[in-house]
């Protein structure tokens, strides 16, 4: 590594304090220890490295010697720092257990240890109206619970569990690797230190046994197409004296004939007439609580948007709406009296076509 930069290595800059190259190394030993590379020769390699570069700039008269020489005139094995040999060196830790300590606040790989309970995931169609207002709903699940015959334990009813013969109880298989020291978890007891000697019947020794259940979901006013719900606790059992997983619950809300939404936003389409838009008129408006009544003003242009506020979608877990914008479309009528044509034609200035010919009006 005498080409190498010892800065670029632990991807620092040349000004880092001794402090922001501690922080490096610990970040890059950590992803890059043997130990979590197993079988990983380049992880290995780029191990070294590390630890070779901060035995240099982790020492401050090394550093100031590496800052005069540089790297191909720097040798990392003089001074009195002493030398780097493979991994046994790790600059600022006490050794294997140190390191470790460092990262996982404690010396070693430790027990599985009690698991939680997996999620379960479901999805479930609503109404339009549902996801506006709020919706109770009962859905039915599978879901895996604590076995009653064995309470959970996985054994046989009026026997126990043993220490694992395997790894004594630890939950853990140590192989001594010249100088290190290769953790496992046991595959005996999985890493929980015991063993059953009787499985119960009932749940064949996993301590849990599937069950339809139907559950109750409260889902709020206001909630939106493709979110979803969580009830915690109501998922897969965990191990003993752990909590199980939860219900994840997707909504799904399906269209409306009349309204859009965007947010908590709603948007509609309104026909009125043309003598409507001219003159102005008092129109029925649909909303979500029913219809209200709205003032058209003379001289509407088809397209016009109005906003009328609070007749949107409530927010969620909030006290307030969103607003309707209601766009007004101007229809032409297809059939009109004689009478009609005469007026339309009298106020545009133009001329009845005569009885039995067809064509466009005449100025």
């Amino acid at each position: 590594m005498a080409n190498k930069d010892y800065y670029e290595v632990l991807g620092v800059d040349r000004s880092a304090s001794a402090e922001e190259i501690k922080k490096a190394y610990r970040t890059l030993a950590k992803k890059y220890h043997p130990d979590l590379n197993q079988g990983d020769d380049s992880a290995a390699q780029k191990f070294k490295e590390i630890n070779e570069a901060y035995q240099v700039l982790g020492d401050d008269q090394k550093r100031h010697q590496y800052d005069q020489f540089g790297t191909s005139e720097f040798d990392p094995n003089g001074g009195a720092g002493g030398g780097f040999s493979d991994f046994g060196g790790f600059g600022g830790f006490g050794g294997f257990g140190d390191i470790f300590e460092s990262f996982f606040g404690g010396g070693g790989m430790r027990n599985r240890g009690p698991q939680m309970g997996s999620d379960i995931r479901t999805t479930i169609r609503i109404e339009f109206e549902e996801a506006a207002f709020g919706v109770k709903k009962d859905i039915t699940i599978n879901r895996f619970e604590r076995c009653d015959a064995c309470e959970g334990t996985g054994a046989k009813p009026g026997t126990g569990k043993k220490k694992c013969p395997t790894c004594n109880g630890t939950g853990q298989i140590r192989h001594q690797m010249g100088s290190f020291m290769n953790i496992t978890t046991c595959t005996t007891c999985n890493g929980t230190g015991e063993i059953i000697e009787q499985p119960c019947e009932t749940c064949r020794g996993t301590g849990r046994v599937s069950k339809r259940r139907t559950i109750s979901v409260n889902i709020p006013a206001g909630i939106d197409d493709g979110q979803t719900l969580e009830l915690s606790g109501q998922g897969n059992v965990g191990d003993p004296g752990a909590p199980s997983g939860s219900l994840l619950v997707t909504i799904r809300v399906k269209n409306h004939k009349k309204f859009e939404r965007e947010g908590y936003n709603l948007y509609l389409d309104l026909p009125i007439s043309f003598g409507q838009a001219a003159l102005g008129a008092e129109v029925q408006v649909p909303t979500l609580e029913g219809d209200i009544k709205y003032n058209i003003p003379a001289g509407t242009q088809t397209g016009t948007v109005f906003r009328i506020k609070d007749r949107g979608i409530k927010y969620l877990r909030q006290d307030r709406k969103g607003d309707l914008y209601v766009k007004v479309n101007i229809t032409v009528p297809k059939k009109l009296t004689d009478r009609q044509k005469e007026l339309i034609a009298e106020f545009e200035g133009m001329e009845v076509p005569e009885k039995g010919k067809k064509g466009f009006f005449r100025k």
